[in-house]
């Protein structure tokens, strides 16, 4: 369950769509209602993929909030990516770069509690239901929900946004890809279909589904030309949420206002968040420059994403006398693959030894000592610091969801844990180069004149590392001498983000630096990452160019599991044998977020379990600490 937020709430009748049908002979009107009634599901006001929802029917407002937060300030952020180009955010996964921020305007079906896991609460529907087999799913909207130009936001609406954004998104594609038939059903309500019976995801991942305004895409701009859902813009567009875009210097800066009128302010689901008048990011292409800025109080918050800069960089006048705070929030939320990303789609990269032998080239404990100040932990997993991850040798139910492919994936997956080579040492170092030689040896390759070669042909093994951000070079710059060690011929190249994402659109590239996040909760989002469909589809997640039928089976198995612990097992087995494939070379990760921010801002006293720092959705503007800190 990954992509967008995530699901909801109430009671209500909804005959309305019910198909009018002959009565049966002797059977009263009143009888047969009843009846229908009885077998109709019940309206829920929140979902969950682990049980009970925490909270009740009619809750006041979530717990890790303060209702009583004061409405006021701006707050001043970093952008994310360098630069944007566009404000449409339905074809944001294959044209243009949409800004930080843009999720401040429009709303989903459903929001998320940042203290429960996989669980949803309704935002722009006030209630859901769904038959026990998970076939369909019914929304119904709230009443009072508004577009900014004062407009309902209506069942077309959703239906033509999901038609959109399946169309021209490929990440939506493929996340709503059972999802076959969305329809209005009632004055209020959407029905979505599935292609089958059993996916107990997609009730809940269909409220994450951002829904925009039909009719002011279907319309004309200032100048009279008809928008296009399809193409880029900066026209700023209309939304329902908390906030409109006020300004914005193309590719430099964007302002969101809040809307003093929304009409959800008072939802439950929004007591307590919302609380600044502006949000503002600001884009630097240079992240030395972003940094300068954030000491030079031209910046007001900023996650760090550095270890050097969390260890040498934050030592200027402002942090020694508390004028600035430096914070990290434990991450509870979510597991990460971060790794070297080899584009199997490449000939070099299309033999699984190979693709080992770069593993036994990356030093990492060297690494981590030199640039990173020994703040990090190696990855061993595609779900790494989650209960989902693998570890020793499959068993139990594992086992018995691996058997079913045992003939389709390697056979070391049943006799052999994952585990990353490890350096540190000029022993370790040596012996881990002479394995690397012995796989490209065995894999057809040969080092003639301190050059490695294909042996039939004689074509020098080439690699470029492609990146988009400075910081990133650095790394691979550490990389590229232990691989040249290996005679390959290595070239390390940094472009502009608009850049860099046209190339990953259209698989032009051999050697990046790539993440996925994971939820507690994998699910339909799989598919994106690691399934055949997604590997031909451009912008799509499915970066590497994994085509592999036994690695379908295994997503479908996490989508299709029935309970926690069979969803524990699945996941497991596909991580296992996505390991064992050998198709990145895994990076590092640290287990908090860390934060400095200027001490102008109020927070709850409980911080949600699940929501990291959750700035700025939750905190507020202090007047009081900023006229303390001046400016």
């Amino acid at each position: 369950m990954a992509i967008t937020r995530r699901v909801l709430l109430q009671s209500g009748a909804a005959l309305a769509a019910a198909p009018v049908l002959p009565l049966a002979a002797g059977r009263p009107l009143v009888a047969r209602a009843s009846a229908q009634a009885a077998a109709a599901p019940a309206w829920r006001h929140g979902l969950s993929l682990f049980g009970k929802v925490k909270y009740p029917d009619g809750f006041p407002h979530f717990d890790y909030v303060n209702p009583q937060a004061p409405k006021a300030g701006a707050v001043r952020q970093t952008g994310a990516g360098g630069t944007f180009d566009s404000f449409n955010v339905v074809v944001s996964g294959v044209k243009g770069v949409i800004p930080s921020g843009m999720g401040l305007i429009y709303e989903s079906l459903t929001t998320p509690a940042l203290d429960e896991v996989a669980t949803e609460y309704g935002l722009l529907a006030e209630a859901v239901r769904y038959p026990e087999d998970y076939s369909s799913v019914t929304y119904r909207l709230r009443a009072a929900a508004r577009w900014h130009d004062g407009q309902p936001v209506t069942p077309e609406d959703v239906v033509w946004s999901l038609a959109v954004f399946k169309k021209h998104h490929p990440q939506y594609a493929a996340y709503y890809r059972h999802v076959v038939k969305a329809e209005k059903t009632g004055e209020r309500e959407v029905t979505f279909t599935f292609d089958g019976p059993g996916n107990r995801e997609l009730p809940q991942i269909v409220g994450q589904l951002l829904v925009l305004p039909k009719h002011w895409w279907e319309g004309t701009d200032a100048s009279g030309n008809k928008r296009d859902i399809s193409a880029t813009t900066l026209e700023p567009p209309l939304g329902s949420a908390a906030y409109r875009i006020k300004s914005f210097v193309a590719g430099r800066t964007v302002t969101f206002e809040r809307v003093k009128d929304h009409w959800g302010a008072a939802l439950n689901v929004n007591v307590g968040r919302n609380n600044f008048d502006e949000i503002r990011y600001e884009y630097f292409r240079d992240p030395t420059v972003a940094l300068e800025a954030f000491k030079a109080d031209q910046i007001d918050w900023r996650s760090e994403n550095s270890a050097k800069n969390w260890a040498t960089a934050y030592d200027f006048p402002a942090v020694k006398d508390k004028r600035v705070v430096l914070e990290e929030f434990p991450n509870r939320s979510s597991g990460i693959m971060q790794a070297f990303v080899m584009n199997i789609r490449r000939p070099q990269f299309s033999d699984a030894r190979v693709r080992r032998a770069m593993n036994f080239a990356f030093d990492f404990e060297e690494m981590n000592r030199q640039i990173f100040y020994n703040q990090y932990q190696r990855i061993s997993s595609y779900f790494h610091g989650t209960e989902l991850a693998s570890s020793g040798l499959p068993q139990g139910k594992e086992l018995e969801i691996l058997e079913t492919v045992r003939a389709e994936v390697p056979p070391e997956v049943f006799t052999k844990p994952y585990v990353n080579p490890v350096g540190g040492n000029a022993q370790a170092v040596r012996d881990n180069l002479r394995e690397a030689l012995k796989l490209l040896k065995e894999a057809g390759f040969e080092v003639r004149d301190r050059k490695l070669v294909d042996a039939k042909s004689g074509a020098p093994f080439t690699v470029e590392l492609l990146a988009d951000d400075p910081s990133m070079e650095r790394v691979m710059l550490f990389y590229k001498p232990s691989l040249e060690r290996l005679g390959i011929a290595v070239s390390v190249r940094t472009i502009d983000p608009t850049q860099y994402e046209n190339r990953l659109r259209t698989w032009d590239f051999d050697v990046i630096a790539a993440s996925w996040p994971q939820s507690l909760s994998p699910g339909n989002e799989q598919r994106e990452y690691w399934g055949s469909q997604a590997a031909d589809t451009p912008g799509s997640r499915n970066l590497i160019g994994i085509k592999d039928p036994a690695i379908d089976k295994l997503i479908e198995r996490v989508i299709f599991t029935r309970d926690r612990d069979d969803l524990v097992a699945a996941t497991r087995a596909l991580d296992r044998v996505l390991l064992h494939h050998y198709y990145v070379v895994p990076q590092w990760t640290y287990p908090y977020q860390r934060t400095a921010r200027w001490d102008r801002f109020g927070r709850p006293e409980t911080m949600p379990r699940y929501g990291l720092a959750a700035f700025p959705t939750i905190w507020w503007y202090d007047a009081g600490k900023a006229a303390r800190i001046g400016k």
